[in-house]
C-alpha cells in the first residue's frame, strides 16, 4: 500500500489552503467559541481525565489523512467506509462523544459557524494546556470534509511497531522535520495504550521469539505482568510515568528504556532522533516550544478540497436531517 499519492496531493495544496487560517477567526461570528471549547474540555477532564489525552490525538489522526478536515469524525455510511475503523484507529481512538458535546454547545451559541475541523484543533490545544502543558494561539478557519476514507487512513497512518526510519520518512512527506517528529511524539506524555500494541515487543520482537532488548529489565517485568502472553490485549498501560500530566517525563522514560510503544522507544535507539530525545528530557521548556511549533505546522495541512460547516460532526449536512 502506498501513501505517496495522497501525501503529495496534500503537500501541493497545503500552502495555498493555509493562507485562509488565522488567529481570532471567530472573533466576530462567534466570539465565545474558544472559551466554550475550553469549558467543555474542562468538564470532560473532570469526568474522565483520560478523555482529554484521547481527544488531543485526534489532530494527528485527522490532519495526516487528507488534511485537517474532521474526516476522522464521520461515521460510516452504506456508501462510505470512514476512518474510525481504520487500522490505527479501531479500538484505539476514543472519546468522540467529547467532540459531540463541544459541538452541541457551539451550535447553541453560534449555529452553523464553527467547523468540526477547528474544534479538533482547539480541543487538542486545550487538552495539552489543561494537563499542565503549554498554551498557544491557534489559527482557525477550516472547513469540514464531505467524505472520509478508511483506505487512505490505512495507507498513511503509522503502526505502533513503526521504527524511527519509517516515521522520519512519513513526517518528511508532510514537510515536518525530525525535531517535529520527536516533539510531537511527546503527545504520549499523557494517556494510555493497549497491551495489543506492545505484545510483539514483549514476546517476539522482530520475529525473534524474544523481548525487545531496548526495554529496561525492571520495566519489562512490569509490562509482563500487565500484558501476559495470552492475556486480555485490551488492558491499557500508562504511556509514561506521569500519564495525567503533560511534561517531559515521557522523554526521561525513553532515555531510561521505559518507552511503552516501539514507535516511542525507537526514538532513543535511533541516532538521528536520539539527540532530540536527550534535549527534551533535560529541558522541558525546549520540548514545550518545539511541541507547539509542531502542532501549528501540522494544523496547516489541508487537502484543498471543498467543504462545509457540519451541524453534526458525525455526518455531512445532507444526511444530518436523517440522523
Amino acid at each position: 500500500m502506498s501513501l505517496y499519492p495522497s501525501v503529495l496531493f496534500v503537500l501541493l495544496v497545503t500552502m495555498a489552503a493555509a493562507e485562509t487560517l488565522r488567529p481570532g477567526f471567530y472573533a466576530q461570528t462567534c466570539p465565545e467559541a474558544e472559551a466554550i471549547v475550553r469549558y467543555e474540555m474542562m468538564k470532560a477532564m473532570i469526568r474522565e481525565p483520560r478523555s482529554v489525552a484521547s481527544v488531543m490525538r485526534f489532530q494527528f489522526h485527522d490532519c495526516f489523512v487528507n488534511g485537517c478536515d474532521a474526516s476522522l469524525l464521520l461515521d460510516d455510511t452504506p456508501s462510505m467506509l470512514g476512518e474510525k475503523l481504520a487500522l490505527s484507529n479501531i479500538n484505539s481512538l476514543r472519546s468522540f462523544e467529547v467532540v459531540d458535546e463541544v459541538k452541541e454547545a457551539l451550535e447553541k451559541a453560534c449555529p452553523g459557524v464553527v467547523s468540526c475541523a477547528d474544534i479538533i484543533i482547539m480541543a487538542a490545544r486545550d487538552a495539552v494546556a489543561l494537563a499542565g502543558g503549554p498554551d498557544w494561539v491557534v489559527r482557525l478557519g477550516r472547513k469540514d470534509s464531505l467524505t472520509a476514507s478508511q483506505e487512505d487512513s490505512d495507507n498513511i497512518m503509522p503502526s505502533p511497531r513503526a521504527n524511527a526510519t519509517s516515521l522520519i520518512d512519513l513526517f518528511t512527506k508532510f514537510n515536518l522535520s525530525v525535531k517535529d517528529l520527536v516533539a510531537l511524539s511527546g503527545s504520549h506524555s499523557i494517556g494510555e495504550a493497549r497491551c495489543f500494541s506492545v505484545m510483539f515487543r514483549l514476546y517476539n520482537q522482530s520475529g525473534s521469539g524474544k523481548p525487545d532488548p531496548a526495554i529496561e529489565p525492571g520495566f519489562r517485568e512490569k509490562l509482563d505482568k500487565l500484558c501476559p502472553l495470552g492475556g486480555d490485549e485490551n488492558v491499557t498501560g500508562d504511556l509514561d510515568a506521569t500519564p495525567k500530566l503533560f511534561d517531559n517525563q515521557y522523554f526521561k522514560d525513553l532515555v531510561a528504556g521505559r518507552g511503552f510503544l516501539n514507535s516511542d522507544q525507537t526514538l532513543f535507539t535511533f541516532p538521528q532522533t536520539r539527540e532530540y530525545v536527550k534535549l527534551f528530557s533535560k529541558d522541558e521548556n525546549e520540548f514545550f516550544k518545539a511541541f507547539v511549533e509542531g502542532m501549528l505546522k501540522m494544523g496547516e495541512l489541508q487537502s484543498g478540497k471543498g467543504g462545509e460547516i457540519r451541524t453534526n460532526c458525525r455526518v455531512v449536512n445532507s444526511q444530518a436531517l436523517d440522523v
